[in-house]
């Protein structure tokens, strides 16, 4: 029988530093990458607040074919939120305030709020017909109010809804 042998050599794992190497190389790596992601955050927050804006015109659209009213439904763009009035018309693209709907997604007041950070702008309100089509189509401005960055959501006159630079 042989005594066990008694090894004079390195323990098993890592040295302080290859640790050191690995902790720099991570380091390095997430510097490098987060200007990238904030800037990949930013540009996602505007496009899903144009994506947001264009899920709420095509409900008004959706609302004023399931009415079937002959004056339709308005929908009317606040700065920060949308709003539906049902069986009014927007004639000179101003809605006219009767017949506020408040639903699923809307508080007491019938506002439909979009994301933090996120600014509406348009030149008129946008009317749709019970039969779908918009009188008259406008386009919505979407814009970061931290970044300036902007997207247009537009409807035509089909009623269709569209985004876009």
């Amino acid at each position: 029988m042989s005594a066990p042998s008694t090894k004079q050599g390195r323990e098993a794992g890592y040295s302080v530093g290859e640790l050191a190497i690995v902790l720099a190389i991570v380091g390095l790596l997430s510097t490098l990458a987060t200007p990238l992601f904030l800037s990949y955050y930013q540009s996602s927050r505007v496009r899903v607040g144009a994506q947001e804006v264009a899920a709420f015109l095509h409900q008004g659209r959706e609302l004023a074919i399931k009415e079937n009213d002959t004056t339709g439904v308005c929908v009317h763009i606040a700065s920060t939120a949308v709003q539906y009035y049902v069986g009014s018309s927007a004639p000179g693209g101003t809605c006219t305030n009767t017949g506020l709907w408040t639903g699923p997604g809307s508080d007491s007041s019938g506002n439909l709020p979009v994301g933090d950070g996120i600014a509406l702008t348009t030149s008129s309100d946008i009317g749709f017909t019970y039969l779908g089509n918009a009188s008259p189509g406008g386009t919505v401005t979407v814009t970061n109010s931290q970044t300036g960055q902007t997207l247009h959501v537009t409807v035509a006159l089909s009623g269709r809804v569209s985004i876009g630079p």
